[in-house]
């Protein structure tokens, strides 16, 4: 079993480190993890300068100088010089549920090897601050097991995995759940800069607005650890004959 590991809070990330000693036995593992905290990249890969590749002082341990989808990119198609058998990215720091998962750097490491045709779960703590890593690293390692004792299936699946900061996390219920939905974010903050410019902080994100029973949302803030399978198609099935019937009276269905 060779295990790729990579997370979007850096290389120097404790969440990181915890995430690495979970799976300690399981496989022959490799960090190829950001340079910097890359959180909030989502899938962005870096397409205007080269790219660098430095060893981390820990055996097996490398980072890159780019983000997230740019570590498992690079690592997948020349770096390693192999296939690994599983893509792991976090632990991080702070939750990755509902349409948060659409900028999250940790999910779009994971997706990337998806992408690539590997399996591959995102882990995330529900709070940042890094409160009881070592009981999500036992959520990890059991759940790593699990999925590793019934076979990776012949298709590449990806998991994102949402672990509440408790001491018990564990011996928590795991949820298989869908995404919830956010409000719209808040704000901007506008600040003055001291050359008298006006710069803008992008907002905290909105509340939950979709958070019943089978979301994430649902399942974490009841005491659970909520498991996520996701797909990457994002075509609207539902209203494909809608538009081609709207466009088509438009005349312009090519």
């Amino acid at each position: 079993m060779k295990i790729l590991i990579a997370n979007d809070d850096g290389y120097l990330a404790p969440g990181l480190a915890a995430l690495v000693q979970a799976v300690q036995g399981l496989g022959e593992i490799e960090v190829v993890a950001p340079e910097q905290n890359a959180s909030g990249t989502s899938n962005a890969l870096t397409l205007n300068r080269p790219l660098q590749v430095f060893a981390a002082g820990r055996p097996g341990w490398r980072f890159i100088n780019g983000t997230p989808s740019d570590c498992v990119h690079v690592a997948l198609t020349g770096l390693l010089g192999y296939r690994p058998d599983l893509v792991l990215s976090g632990i991080n720091q702070g939750a990755n549920m509902g349409d948060d998962t659409l900028y999250s750097g940790t999910v779009a490491a994971a997706m990337e090897g998806y992408l690539f045709g590997v399996p591959a779960i995102a882990f995330s703590q529900t709070e940042k601050g890094w409160a009881h890593l070592d009981a999500a690293g036992r959520v990890v390692r059991s759940l790593v097991q699990q999925v590793l004792a019934q076979g990776l299936p012949t298709e590449p699946f990806l998991l994102n995995v949402n672990i509440p900061n408790r001491p018990d996390a564990d011996a928590l219920p795991r949820r298989v759940t869908r995404l919830g939905r956010r409000h719209a974010s808040e704000p901007v903050v506008r600040q003055v800069n001291p050359r008298g410019e006006t710069i803008y902080w992008i907002g905290p994100a909105g509340d939950a607005r979709e958070a019943g029973e089978g979301t994430d949302f649902h399942a974490t803030a009841g005491g659970g650890v909520s498991i996520t399978p996701l797909q990457v198609d994002l075509t609207d099935h539902a209203r494909l004959d809608a538009w081609r019937g709207r466009l088509g009276q438009a005349g312009s269905v090519g």
